[in-house]
């Protein structure tokens, strides 16, 4: 496991972080006086992660974001590449009458993959028919928002290759692991963890998943990954869909 922490190389030369919190210290609030180092936006994140990303000179990479978030995180490292850039979409299982309770996820792929927390579905009784119906649903809705920001392109084959997994930042990481785990399925040759910013207790559960992890702020106390931006928006729909277009369109059909 290589793991980079904190790199004051590509924070400097990149976002310019690396010298202070880009002189906007007054305008934060008082949960993010203890932070020294914030990103302007997603957009000059992503700049510092693919500066790291690149020097890691990965084999035959692949891109894979979580959407909404994780997409223009992911641009810039899929153009620093000159790699295509797949989404990689996770839908939570709930628990029957307690949707907020995880009983597993479903992630996108081809085929999907189901992932469920086996320990929860013996301690309930439960079996894998009882969400059948959940999942088909669930599936429907993958399918909906894969249409919506791909126009029904093709899943980016991944197995031999390298697929690097991008996302804004991670907190308690439930939804990342099920993506890793089910990636993991998919045999690509080397899966890279690649985010701005995590909360350590949560990344210390992606290491047995992954087989490198690139991180450029790993802080304590962690309150929040928004805490850690200036501009954190939510990405719309239609900023989603431009954003796969143009570095799909440099790309071709992929490799």
């Amino acid at each position: 496991m290589r793991q980079l922490v904190n790199s004051s190389r590509c924070l400097t030369s990149q976002t310019g972080l690396g010298q202070g919190s880009v002189g906007l210290e007054i305008e934060n609030p008082p949960e993010r006086a203890h932070i020294l180092n914030m990103f302007r936006n997603r957009e000059e994140a992503g700049a510092a992660l693919a500066c790291e990303v690149a020097g890691l000179s990965p084999k035959d990479p692949v891109i894979l974001a979580l959407p909404r978030g994780g997409v223009p995180v992911a641009l810039p490292v899929a153009r620093a590449l000159k790699a295509p850039l797949d989404l990689l979409l996770v839908r939570k299982i709930g628990m029957p009458g307690r949707e907020e309770v995880a009983a597993g996820a479903i992630v996108d792929g081809s085929p999907p993959r189901i992932v469920f927390n086996e320990g929860l579905l013996r301690a309930t009784g439960l079996r894998r028919e009882d969400f059948s119906e959940q999942i088909r649903k669930k599936l429907a809705e993958i399918a909906k928002r894969r249409e919506r920001w791909l126009g029904g392109r093709g899943h980016v084959p991944v197995k031999g290759r390298t697929a690097i997994v991008v996302d804004d930042g991670i907190a308690t990481g439930a939804t990342m692991r099920a993506a890793l785990a089910a990636l993991r399925e998919r045999e690509p040759a080397e899966i890279i963890l690649a985010v701005p910013v995590a909360a350590p207790d949560a990344l210390a559960e992606m290491e047995p998943l992954v087989d490198r992890i690139i991180v450029l702020e790993t802080p304590r106390p962690f309150h929040a990954v928004g805490a850690h931006y200036i501009d954190f928006l939510q990405v719309d729909d239609d900023e989603v869909t431009e954003m796969l277009k143009s570095a799909n369109a440099r790309e071709g059909k992929g490799k």
